[in-house]
This record gives structure tokens, C-alpha cells and sequence, in this order.
């Protein structure tokens, strides 16, 4: 309800018929979105159980449907975001979940596209809280000098609003990220990496994303319910071993043959370094056909795809993107998009 609410408000202020509308009714109408942003939360108000929404599904390419990786779970009342692209605390906010109750973060691996947001994501969790500590950061090794980075471009930031709002508002304590590292998995090992009071159990395991060493993926389990999200790699007989028998398996995807015709056409016009850019990536990505193969070799309820690339700007690339991917897995498949909701009720 309150994402309609808002997105109504939203297409009406773009519309024309905006400009006429008597600025009582105007204001009444922002006075009616702000009451439902600030009661409601999407993902706090649904039954118990593991929820699943985008807060990013795309890659460093920009696309207005497709933000940087972000991927939002809420297990029972505890929120926790697993990477942190670009827009993806916005997002959260524009798809009205409350960014001050993100209780950790969980990073993949060290791209500059799954990191990128964290500072940001670190700064209005802290906000919108009022928070006493930093934002808990768990990851590889590598967790470490990505969160002192960004605490050194962000102090500054946030002395400024301590000295502007107070203490009691923003405490100098609360700023930042803690960086909580885990050393790697070994392979075919699946390690608990946090194991809450109300029941929540995220364990990590190793991917393959050469030339990137410290790469993982997440299995989330919680009442009778699980998860697991792949961060980037090939199609990995790991991630399959680990992802047996889960719910849902968010597993990225590129497509190949949209990739090599973009290259070739950046070749044909004389951009070889576009060329060459977009082959690369090939090297160290699943096609969606191979991500649906792992959602059917685990034996998966559902797969959902994202970190999409390239861009699919119109629906005969997203239908060309699917192709082959139903004869390789016979679950339901979603092409993510910003905003996908994917909710999996608790079970006895």
C-alpha cells in the first residue's frame, strides 16, 4: 500500500495535469505520502519469514531499471543488506524500507560496482537511527581496507553532522563502519558466519570469480526457509553443493551473445578498448542458461536473476536474455529489476 501511495504521488507531480492542481490539494497529497512513509515499512510489515527484495539488480553498466548489486533480506525482524551498489540506499528508501534498521552488511567480494554504496548505506543507516555504533560489515579479508577506506573519506562528513545535529541525535559513536572479516572458506566448506538469538543463520562459502581471490556467496536459513545469493562467479559446482534443496537462488547473469555483439559493434566503429572491456567480462560471469542449470542441478524452488548484463533497454532483449533458460530449469524464473519483492513464509 505505501508503494502505491507513493508511486501515485510520484506519476502525478510528473504529470501535466500537476501544474493545475490548487496548491491546497497539492499539499494535502504530500501530507498523505509523508503519513504513510513515515508508519509503514515494506518489508517490517509482512509475516514472519525471509523476504527478498532488490535494492540493486544490475552491474557497473547504469540503467534506469538496474542499479548497482544490493540485495535486502529481511529474516523474521532483522534486516540485512548483501552488497552495496550504487543507489542501493536510496533504493531502500524509495521502496520504503527503513535504512536505520539495517543491522549488518555482508559483502561478496571487493568490486568497485558491490561496494560502492557502502558509504552512503553506512551514513543514513546512522541518521535515520540515531545509531550508538558503527554499521557491522562482515567479509573476506579484504573488508578491512574497504571499510578504513571509506571511515577516512567520510570523517570529515561526520564531524560536520555531529556538530550540526548534536550528539543526541547523531552520536560520534555511531558513525561509520566496524569491519567484521571472516578468513576464507575452504572449498566445498559452507561456515557460519552469524548466528542470531531469533534463529537467523547466514553461512558463506567460496565462489569463482578469478582473477578476484576473495570472492563468496551467502546461505541464509531461518524457520524452515533458505536462500542463497551467488555474488559474481562462473557457474560454480560449490555454490550448487551449498545451494541444495534452498527456496530461492539469487544468481547473477550475463549474457554472452548480447556481450560479443556489443563488443563487435564497438569494434566495427573503432572503440577496441570497448571491445576488448565488454569480452573481458565474459571470462569470469554465468549466462543466465548456466545460472538456471545450477537453480536445477540444486534442485531450487525458484531462481532469480540479477547483476544483469548488458543493458536490456527494451522487452525483446529481456525475452533474448530468458532464451533457453526455461528448458534448463522447470522452476519459476524472475529477471530482477529494482524494487522485486520475493517473499517465502516461515514454516513450523
Amino acid at each position: 500500500m505505501r508503494r502505491v501511495v507513493l508511486a501515485m504521488v510520484a506519476r502525478l507531480f510528473a504529470s501535466r495535469f500537476a501544474a493545475r492542481l490548487p496548491e491546497r490539494m497539492t499539499l494535502r497529497l504530500v501530507d498523505r505520502a509523508v503519513s504513510v512513509a513515515m508508519t509503514r515499512d515494506t518489508l517490517a510489515d509482512l509475516p514472519d519469514g525471509i523476504h527478498v527484495m532488490l535494492c540493486g539488480a544490475g552491474s557497473p553498466l547504469a540503467d534506469i531499471k538496474r542499479s548497482g548489486p544490493c540485495v535486502a533480506i529481511q529474516a523474521g525482524e532483522q534486516l540485512y543488506v548483501f552488497d552495496a551498489g550504487t543507489n542501493g540506499a536510496r533504493n531502500l528508501n524509495r521502496f520504503g524500507v527503513n535504512v536505520g534498521r539495517v543491522e549488518a552488511v555482508f559483502l561478496t567480494h571487493a568490486h568497485s560496482d558491490h561496494i560502492d554504496g557502502l558509504g552512503e548505506l553506512g551514513m543514513l543507516r546512522w541518521v535515520n537511527a540515531g545509531a550508538s555504533s558503527p554499521l557491522p560489515v562482515h567479509g573476506p579479508p579484504v573488508v578491512d581496507e574497504v571499510t578504513d577506506g571509506f571511515n577516512r573519506a567520510y570523517a570529515a562528513d561526520m564531524r560536520y553532522r555531529v556538530d550540526h545535529h548534536g550528539p543526541s541525535f547523531t552520536p560520534a559513536s555511531g558513525g561509520g563502519l566496524d569491519p567484521v572479516s571472516f578468513p576464507l572458506p575452504a572449498e566445498g566448506e559452507l561456515r557460519t558466519v552469524l548466528e542470531s538469538e531469533h534463529g537467523v543463520r547466514i553461512s558463506v562459502f567460496l565462489v569463482s570469480h578469478e582473477p578476484v581471490s576473495e570472492a563468496v556467496g551467502y546461505r541464509i536459513d531461518y524457520r524452515g526457509r533458505s536462500v542463497v545469493i551467488s555474488g559474481d562467479t562462473t557457474k560454480s559446482a560449490n555454490l550448487i553443493e551449498h545451494a541444495r534443496g534452498v527456496d530461492l537462488l539469487v544468481h547473477e547473469a550475463l549474457d554472452v551473445r548480447l556481450t560479443e555483439q556489443i563488443a563487435a559493434a564497438a569494434e566495427a566503429a573503432g572503440n577496441v578498448r570497448a571491445a576488448q572491456g565488454a569480452r573481458d567480462i565474459i571470462s569470469y560471469h554465468t549466462t543466465p542458461v548456466e545460472a538456471a542449470e545450477s537453480a536445477a542441478e540444486a534442485g531450487a524452488g525458484q531462481l532469480l536473476l540479477y547483476h544483469i548484463a548488458p543493458l536490456l533497454m527494451l522487452p525483446a532483449l529481456e525475452r533474448q536474455f530468458l532464451r533457453g533458460t526455461r528448458d534448463a530449469f522447470s522452476g519459476k524464473i524472475t529477471l530482477g529489476t529494482d524494487g522485486t519483492l520475493i517473499s517465502l513464509p516461515s514454516r513450523p
